[in-house]
Formats: C-alpha cells, sequence, structure tokens
C-alpha cells in the first residue's frame, strides 16, 4: 500500500511571536475603523483615545478590558462583535495623581450602551470607589442599544446606583462631548460637575421629534439641550466652552482643586502671592452707599492667590457667585453675593446653586468663604408660588449642616432671613468679620421706618420731612457698622484692606477644626 507525504506540522508560535500577535491586534484596536474615524472629525469631534489623552498626564492611561466584547444575538449583532464594545476605561494621573476614567467611543455602535458595555463602566466606578480617587466620565454615546433590550436598561441602572454611592465620596466629574438622551441623562445629574461643549454636546430626556408630537412645539437639539441652554437656562452644566481642548485643559484645574476623596483634604500649595497682601483696591473697589452696585467678582480676584478664581455655574444664577479658589495655598470654595446682578438678592435659583455647592466643599473638606451683601429675599407671587420657602430652606440647611471651617464676611447689607441664611453666626459659622460699612439689620432702614413710625409719618404736617428724620435716627441707633460687634454678632470688624490676611490667619488656625456629627442615617432636607 502506498503511502502519501507525512502531513506537515503548522509550526507552533514562540513567545515572542504571541506578543507580536497581541501588539498588532491592540494596535488595530487603538487604530479604529478608518471610516468612523473620519466621521467622527467630520463633526468636529475628537476620538474616545484622544480625548482620554489629553485628560490625563502623557503616557499614564492604562486600559482595562480592551479585549472585551459582547455576546449578544439577534439584529445582526452576532456578526458585529467588536473589541472595547464601544466604551475605553481605565485609569491614569493628572498632575501626577490617580483618576479613573470611562470615554464613550462614538465610533463603536455610536457609543450606545449594551451590557458588556456597561459592565466596563461598572467595574471603572467600582475601582474608582475603591482605590478612592476621581472619576471622570467622557460622554458621547447614543443611549441604549436598542439591539439588547431591557438589558441594557439594567446596565443604567447599575450606573446610577453606582453614581449615588459614589456620592460625597470620591469626585465625579462629567464631560458632554457629544449626546446624551433619555435615561443616559441621569447619570451625569447625580455627578458633581457637568462640562459641555458648544455646538457637539446635548442633554434631554426627550428629543425634539418627541417634543414635537406631544407638545406641538418645534425646536432644534441645540435649543432643546445645548451647552448655552444647560450652562444658562437650565442650571444642568456647570461650564460651556467652546472647543474639546479648552473643556479637557479646564476638567485637569479642577481636579487639581479637589481632594482625591471626602478622606483627604483639598491639595495644598506654597503660596507665590503673599498672604499679608494689602487689598488697597478693596477701598475703591466696593461703594459705602449700599444702593450702588458693584462687580462682587472683582473683591474676589482682589482677595484670592494671583486672583485665580474657577467659578462654577457662572452664567446661571448669576446673583451668587460659586467658585473655588486658593487664599494663601490653601483651597476655599467662596459664595458671594453679586450686587450687580439683581442687587444680590437671593431667589430660587441662587439659593439652590448655593446650596449644593456648600454641600459639595462641605463632603470634599473645602473650607467655606462667604462674602455678604445681600438685600434680602426676591418678593413676587411667581417666587412665592413657586416655592421659595422651601428651596430657599436649601441654602439654610447646607449650611447648618456644613462641618468644614466656615468664616464669612459682611461687606455691606446683611438684611432679614438672607443674612441668617448667608453663613451668620446664627447658623454655625466658625468665623464672622465685617468691614465698617456693613448694615446688619432686619430690613432697610427706609422700609423699617415706614413700618415703626407709621403713625408719625402718616400724621406730621410735612410727612417726608418726617420720614427723612425718622430714617436717619434709625440708622444711626441700630444699622452703624459697630452695632452687630457690640452685641457679639460678628467677631471684628476689619479694614477691608486686610480681608485677605484677616482669611488667611482664619483658615490657618481653623485648618484643624473638628465638629462632632450626631448619628443618624440621614437627613431630610427640603425639597
Amino acid at each position: 500500500m502506498t503511502r502519501g507525504p507525512a502531513p506537515r506540522e503548522e509550526p507552533v508560535p514562540d513567545v515572542r511571536g504571541r506578543v507580536l500577535a497581541l501588539r498588532a491586534l491592540r494596535a488595530r484596536i487603538e487604530e479604529g475603523d478608518a471610516r468612523a474615524t473620519a466621521a467622527q472629525r467630520s463633526k468636529g469631534k475628537l476620538t474616545a483615545r484622544e480625548r482620554i489623552a489629553l485628560l490625563l498626564d502623557e503616557g499614564s492611561f492604562q486600559e482595562a478590558e480592551a479585549l472585551r466584547r459582547h455576546r449578544a444575538a439577534g439584529f445582526g449583532l452576532e456578526d458585529r462583535r467588536p473589541y472595547t464594545d464601544g466604551v475605553i476605561t481605565g485609569w491614569g494621573t493628572v498632575h501626577g495623581r490617580t483618576v479613573f476614567v470611562y470615554a464613550h467611543d462614538f465610533r463603536v455602535f455610536g457609543g450606545a450602551l449594551g451590557e458588556a458595555h456597561a459592565e466596563k463602566i461598572h467595574r471603572v466606578m467600582d475601582r474608582a470607589l475603591s482605590a478612592g480617587a476621581p472619576l471622570v466620565s467622557l460622554n458621547d454615546g447614543a443611549g441604549a442599544r436598542i439591539q439588547e433590550g431591557v438589558t441594557a436598561l439594567a446596565g443604567y441602572g447599575g450606573i446610577f446606583t453606582r453614581n449615588s454611592r459614589s456620592s460625597g465620596v470620591v469626585p465625579q466629574i462629567s464631560v458632554m462631548l457629544g449626546p446624551c438622551a433619555g435615561g443616559a441623562a441621569y447619570s451625569p445629574a447625580l455627578t458633581d460637575f457637568v462640562f459641555m461643549v458648544r455646538e457637539t454636546s446635548q442633554m434631554f430626556i426627550t428629543g425634539p421629534d418627541v417634543v414635537h408630537a406631544v407638545t406641538g412645539e418645534r425646536v432644534s437639539l441645540g435649543a432643546l439641550g445645548g451647552a448655552d441652554v444647560h450652562a444658562e437656562v437650565s442650571g444642568v452644566a456647570h461650564f460651556a466652552y467652546d472647543d474639546e481642548e479648552t473643556c479637557l485643559e479646564e476638567v485637569r484645574y479642577l481636579l487639581s482643586l479637589l481632594p482625591q476623596n471626602n478622606r483627604e483634604p483639598a491639595p495644598a500649595v506654597l503660596p507665590e502671592d503673599p498672604v499679608d497682601r494689602r487689598c488697597e483696591a478693596l477701598l475703591n473697589l466696593v461703594p459705602a452707599d449700599g444702593n450702588r452696585p458693584y462687580d462682587m467678582r472683582r473683591v474676589v480676584e482682589e482677595i484670592v492667590d494671583d486672583g485665580e478664581v474657577l467659578e462654577v455655574h457662572e452664567r446661571w444664577a448669576a446673583n451668587v457667585i460659586c467658585a473655588l479658589a486658593r487664599i494663601g495655598g490653601q483651597v476655599v470654595g467662596l459664595v458671594a453675593n453679586q450686587p450687580l446682578v439683581q442687587a444680590g438678592v437671593l431667589d430660587i435659583d441662587a439659593s439652590e446653586k448655593a446650596a449644593r455647592f456648600v454641600q459639595m466643599c462641605d463632603a470634599f473638606n473645602i473650607p467655606l468663604v462667604t462674602l455678604v451683601d445681600v438685600p434680602g429675599f426676591l418678593p413676587g407671587v411667581g417666587q412665592e408660588h413657586n416655592g421659595i420657602i422651601r428651596r430657599g430652606a436649601k441654602l439654610l440647611y447646607a449650611y447648618c449642616n456644613a462641618t468644614v471651617p466656615r468664616i464669612s464676611v459682611i461687606l455691606r447689607k446683611a438684611y432679614g432671613g438672607a443674612y441668617i441664611v448667608m453663613d451668620s453666626r446664627s447658623v454655625g459659622a466658625d468665623l464672622t468679620y465685617a468691614w465698617p460699612t456693613n448694615e446688619i439689620a432686619v430690613m432697610g432702614a427706609e422700609g423699617a421706618a415706614n413700618v415703626i413710625f407709621r403713625r408719625r409719618i402718616r400724621d406730621a404736617d410735612d410727612p417726608d420731612a418726617m420720614r427723612r428724620q425718622l430714617v436717619k435716627e434709625y440708622r444711626a441707633e441700630l444699622m452703624h457698622p459697630y452695632h452687630a460687634a457690640e452685641r457679639g454678632l460678628v467677631d471684628d470688624v476689619i479694614d477691608p484692606a486686610d480681608t485677605r490676611r484677616v482669611l488667611a490667619e482664619s483658615l490657618r488656625v481653623l485648618r484643624t477644626k473638628h465638629a462632632d456629627i450626631a448619628a443618624r442615617k440621614h437627613g431630610n432636607p427640603p425639597q
């Protein structure tokens, strides 16, 4: 029997060959589909990996589960099993400190979330919480992967749960770099900060087509949920920028001001700006006349290190300023009334904006400095009917529960309930200072005189002259700058030019503050 030649055995690849194959596979994964990449760039958008490279320190990114693929079948999914499953996860450093990140890759399934995609996000969120490090999400996805049905929706539930459990434990930052619609929008809403990019990012629960079908209204994507809408009208976005590069650089700056977690202080630096620098400019910036407006931003810039300020929600509820900065190298959260906008009055939006900022600072051990120049709460039927009582109480609740060092400075007006709410001594401020231009009272002298001396004014031969006289008497008796100091409501009346030095010294003294908290499951804040 004639035998044919023995079959040739294929050589078994050695380790080096397998490593080369692995490198080639990783290179294909990182490069992605060329056409999808071109389509992404045609929209003026970076790829997910380019975004991660801008966010993290060069060469620091360590990817996790790059080889992950979905196991779903049906609707053609079994024939499309790309690596990464449309989301890139891992960790790296920002200014040398660990940060966890996930980025939707719109080139793969439009960044839509399926089971494997969600599990990758769950794992990186769990790692961030366990490691005690910030989490940054780079959002650019088409929502739930419809082909996977309810499984995809369950994936969102896992994300929301982890957002909630991480709240106040590690900083969570959402960066919107594309669409975010439906239930997916609730994850950014649960995080500490939301960044958006004009023209390319949108957020909404129901899109323009659904809005038109249900209400008959026609609206564009940008007008419904664009960056400017959420930064100025809804208050959903804390920051809005013109391009992705600037946006991601500002995320890096924000991370430099935040601690890694709620067990650490915010990172301090050695200040180059002298802590005892006199702020002579403040004597000219703030008019003594309480009815004249001025820009509180300039006051803040004069007080803080090198004039560097990161304002949060700059364009929403602009009658109150919330900002992060450093004084003497120490990070502080600043809350200040803005006399340029509605005279700095507190209303519903301003109260809610400041309340959440105070809670964020308290959660992450950032001392609070409050600059007060407030004429009161905004009166009006609309404010009352929309719940100024319960919604204004949110700011009061936030301050009363804050255990970080709290310092307040009363520049000019501090009237009525708004004075109490703006971190007065009576709600727990550790140190309270006042400028010699301060007026702490139940209300302005004119209003008080009209109430107290109503009959005398009415019965006088010259009511206007009598009113002027009584206003002058009331102001001299109860609204002189030392009235509050005499009664122990402020610790000292200070030279405005010494404000920076006084704040820096107060922050130094309070750095080791310890506050005991009553045992409870959680509070029940006003809603």
